[in-house]
C-alpha cells in the first residue's frame, strides 16, 4: 500500500512553528545568555514528549474512525484438498479481498501499513506496521513454521505461510471482522477443523516437542486435517498439557 504524503502549502511551516507555544519558548531559552544547557535539553525532551502524544492520539481517532466504516470482510477464498471422506473443505478472506475493503478508507484517514518478514529457527516472522501521516505506527507480529500441507514445495510453503501470516497480522491490527455467511453455520462437529484450528494446533505441536503422532493415534485419525471440528477442544488440551508439562521439566 502507499505511504500517503502529507502536502505543506508556501509558509505552512513558518505559521505552525509560531502557533506552537513550545516553540516560542525555546526560542527564548536559546536567546537568554544566562540560560542552562540542562534547561534546554529538558524542554526538547518535554516537547518531543507531547509531540508524541499528540501523533499517538491522531493515531487512535484515525483507526477508530477508519474502523467505523471498514464492513465485514467476505469469504471469498476456499481451500480444498482431499478426496472421499477424507476431503478438507473451508473458505477464508483473501488478502486481495481486504486490501480491497480497507485501502480506500485507511489511505482517507492519513493511515497506511506495510510487512516486514524474516526466517529464523525454522519459522517464519511477519511483522504488520500500520502507520498515521503524523508519524506513530503500531505493530503487529506472528510467527509460524512453513505450511507443508498438500503437495507444495518448500517456496511454495513458505509463500503460503507468508500470505496466511500477512493475512491475520492485518485483520489484528486493524481489530477487522469476517462476515457470517451460510457454509459456516452449517458447519458440524464431525466435519474437520477449520484452517485457523489446523495452524493453531500446528503450532502447539511444535511448541509441545513435534510429537503429533501420539495425538494422532489417541484421536483416531491419519493426518492433522482429519481431526473432526468436535475434537478439536480435546486435541488443544491435550497439546497444553504436554507444553505445560515440558515447561515444568525443563524449570
Amino acid at each position: 500500500m502507499t505511504e500517503i504524503a502529507k502536502t505543506v502549502e508556501p509558509g505552512q511551516i513558518q505559521i505552525q512553528r509560531a502557533a506552537d507555544p513550545m516553540v516560542s519558548l525555546i526560542e527564548r531559552v536559546v536567546m537568554d545568555p544566562n540560560a542552562s544547557v540542562d534547561k534546554l535539553e529538558r524542554m526538547l525532551e518535554m516537547r518531543e514528549r507531547m509531540q508524541a502524544q499528540a501523533a499517538k492520539q491522531a493515531f487512535d481517532n484515525a483507526i477508530a474512525e477508519a474502523k467505523a466504516e471498514i464492513r465485514p470482510i467476505m469469504k471469498t477464498g476456499s481451500v480444498s484438498y482431499g478426496e472421499g471422506a477424507k476431503k478438507t473443505e473451508f473458505r477464508h478472506e483473501t488478502l486481495d479481498g481486504i486490501a480491497k475493503e480497507v485501502d480506500p478508507i485507511l489511505s482517507r484517514h492519513g493511515l497506511s501499513y506495510r510487512f516486514r518478514s524474516k526466517q529464523e529457527g525454522g519459522q517464519l516472522h511477519v511483522t504488520c506496521v500500520v502507520a498515521h501521516r503524523d508519524g506513530y505506527a503500531e505493530e503487529t507480529t506472528l510467527s509460524g513454521a512453513p505450511d507443508t500441507s498438500g503437495s507444495k514445495n518448500g517456496y511454495q510453503a513458505v509463500g503460503s505461510a507468508a500470505t496466511y501470516l500477512q493475512r491475520y497480522t492485518l485483520k489484528l491490527a486493524l481489530g477487522l471482522s469476517a462476515a457470517k455467511d451460510d457454509d459456516a453455520a452449517s458447519v458440524k462437529q464431525r466435519d474437520p477443523i477449520s484452517e485457523d484450528q489446523y495452524h493453531a494446533l500446528r503450532a502447539l505441536i511444535e511448541q509441545a516437542g513435534g510429537d503429533e503422532e501420539a495425538l494422532l493415534k489417541f484421536l483416531k485419525v491419519d493426518d492433522l486435517t482429519e481431526i473432526p471440528a468436535g475434537k478439536y477442544g480435546v486435541a488443544d488440551k491435550i497439546l497444553r498439557q504436554k507444553i505445560a508439562a515440558k515447561k515444568g521439566a525443563t524449570a
